[in-house]
């Protein structure tokens, strides 16, 4: 007798959660395979929210997902570990042990047998070894990373408010380091957030003097991944809120009392985050021979299958996926973006039945929705392209504001289905005329 089709997704991410959920929706409900998603966390939170946990303007626990639940209600089964090697001709994935904050062992060593796996673990933060970033900088890599710095930006501002001498100017200085996507957001919710935890009667710090934001990047410009068009519009946008924005500045080193510039200049702040680079983790480079490119990616062809094995797919950032028609000015990869490991979840669904039917597998065709930036309360700055609405359209204010609202909502809509993400939302809507626009705790 066949034993049911065994498919691994190890990475709980945007792109792995929802090809977990639909796949468990489809052939795990009517038991045709057997699904297993792997990842060393406990719950999963949509990684462009970040910033917003970070600055204290989402409640953690409102859009958190728990794996264990989910696999519960959508026929799949969730694995906590982290995956350390795997063994192609055995087809197994080897994870470590799961540890608690005290360090106490939780699961043992575990290993998965496949037929299909599918690695999508995400990106991390690349500090092209600049000295000073593991010890004095916080990173926005995860759900503790978010946490961790909320947590000290709070407890900055009580110090400050209590500390019987004056405040010194490094302070209440957060300088970012790196303004793409995740460096802009978090510049312009800080900018907010700071200043609606002073207000709660933190009254000896003057926002205007005190509280300082700085975005440092090396490239000519903000946003140096999207339109030029596009950027401008954010660097006025955030420097008439009073966030300073140093453009073609490169770090040399980051201390613990600030950052030190290439051209010999100082900036001195007691919060430094750094959210510059991206590159995919280390231990990929050594996954039993298969490719891997100059920023640990995974080398995939158009059917995102890896070039040295056709039975281990990447997906998501994790993966240098070939943009098929990209134009000349585009990256000739598809890029590290949340629409992206949408839409490859959505093809994976259909490459993993046509695999067990013995079919021909299709290529990946990414289609560019364009770019969203989600800055605060007050502007949400996009630029639209694919012939939807023209070439490269600026669209600003409330219509960017739901478009960026509707690409998360998509995101639920794939893991929870249409009532329970309309209940949430007005669940969400009600409490937040109840509770404090900001997170203090």
């Amino acid at each position: 007798m066949n034993h049911m089709h065994r498919v691994v997704i190890v990475g709980g991410g945007a792109g792995g959660l929802e090809l977990a959920t639909k796949l468990g929706d489809t052939l795990g409900k009517l038991q045709k395979a057997h699904i297993t998603l792997v990842d060393k966390n406990r719950t999963h939170i949509w990684k462009p929210k970040l910033h917003e946990i970070a600055s204290g303007s989402m409640d953690f626990g409102d859009h958190e997902v728990n794996y264990i639940a989910q696999g519960h209600w959508h026929h799949f089964t969730f694995r906590i570990g982290e995956m350390n090697s795997i063994d192609r001709s055995k087809k197994e994935v080897y994870l470590s042990p799961y540890l608690d904050d005290s360090g106490t062992e939780v699961t043992p060593p575990q290993s998965i047998s496949y037929d299909t796996l599918v690695i999508c673990v995400g990106s991390l933060s690349n500090d092209f070894g600049t000295p000073g970033v593991n010890e004095y900088a916080l990173r926005l890599e995860n759900q503790v990373d978010a946490k961790n710095f909320h947590s000290k930006m709070v407890n900055a501002c009580i110090k400050a408010h209590y500390q019987p001498e004056s405040i010194k100017e490094s302070q209440l200085h957060v300088a970012i380091i790196g303004a793409g996507a995740t460096g802009v957001e978090l510049a312009a919710e800080l900018n907010r957030t700071t200043r609606e935890v002073v207000s709660y009667g933190l009254d000896r710090i003057d926002p205007k003097k005190d509280i300082k934001v700085t975005v440092i990047e090396a490239a000519p410009r903000i946003l140096p991944a999207l339109s030029e068009q596009l950027s401008l519009a954010t660097h006025s946008l955030l420097t008439s809120l009073g966030v300073s924005v140093l453009t073609n500045s490169l770090v040399s080193e980051v201390s613990p009392v600030g950052v030190k510039l290439k051209d010999g200049r100082t900036l001195n702040s007691e919060l430094v985050v750094w959210a510059a680079g991206v590159k995919a983790a280390d231990y990929l480079k050594n996954l039993d021979g298969l490719d891997t490119n100059h920023i640990n990616q995974l080398v995939v062809l158009p059917t995102l299958q890896t070039t040295k094995d056709e039975n281990i797919f990447a997906m998501g950032d994790c993966a240098a996926c070939p943009w098929i028609n990209a134009k000349k000015s585009q990256s000739q990869f598809v890029p590290p973006r949340a629409q992206a490991a949408h839409q490859q979840a959505s093809h994976m669904v259909k490459q993993i039945k046509l695999r067990m039917a013995n079919k021909t597998l299709k290529p990946y065709h990414y289609k560019d929705f364009g770019s969203l930036v989600s800055l605060g309360e007050f502007s949400t700055v996009g630029s639209m392209m694919g012939g939807l609405i023209g070439e490269n359209m600026m669209i600003q204010g409330y219509f960017a504001k739901m478009m960026y609202i509707s690409l998360y909502k998509m995101h639920e809509f794939a893991l929870h289905g249409f009532f329970k993400v309309l209940l949430d939302t007005l669940a969400r809507l009600i409490t937040k005329r109840t509770e404090p626009h900001v997170k203090l705790h």
